[in-house]
């Protein structure tokens, strides 16, 4: 399996996992806004790179 593509396939992952867990903090009312708002972005940004690794690499055999 291609590096780049295991790559992807951990940010995405974690990318779900934090906006899981986002998700969940604002359905709940816990957390401070700020916070969530950093977490809620970094995930944003960590699934959409990981979708794209996996999108865009190439199988080579």
């Amino acid at each position: 399996m291609n590096l780049k593509r295991t790559f992807g396939t951990i940010l995405s992952v974690l990318g779900i996992i934090g906006l899981i867990y986002t998700g969940l903090q604002i359905i709940q009312h816990k957390g401070a806004a700020t916070t969530l708002i950093v977490v809620g972005v970094i995930s944003l940004i960590f699934f959409s790179t990981g979708i794209s690794l996996i999108k865009n690499t190439k199988d080579e055999a």
